[in-house]
């Protein structure tokens, strides 16, 4: 199954927002800014992206859900592997 691209749009806007975050992130290593404000910034950066990886999973979901003629289409096994994938 392949995700709907138009549904993916807001996922790639929040990945491309985490994307400046790790560049946020490196910057500020390279500056030797404060512990602290280097790990606000890294939480921040792994729920974006944990964030985006929930939504991309819901998607998949939906679109199964949505596809389904009757058929049994919905790997429950695959989907907890993906959701654990991001615990």
């Amino acid at each position: 199954m392949k995700l709907d691209p138009g549904e993916m749009g807001k996922v790639v806007n929040r990945l491309k927002r985490a994307q400046g975050q790790l560049a946020g992130v490196i910057r500020m290593l390279e500056e030797g800014r404060e512990c602290e404000d280097v790990v606000t910034q890294i939480a921040a950066l792994s729920k974006a992206l944990d964030r985006a990886g929930f939504a991309i999973i819901a998607s998949g979901m939906r679109q199964c859900l949505v596809e389904s003629d009757g058929e049994e289409t919905l790997d429950v096994q695959k989907l907890q592997k993906l959701f654990l994938s991001l615990a």
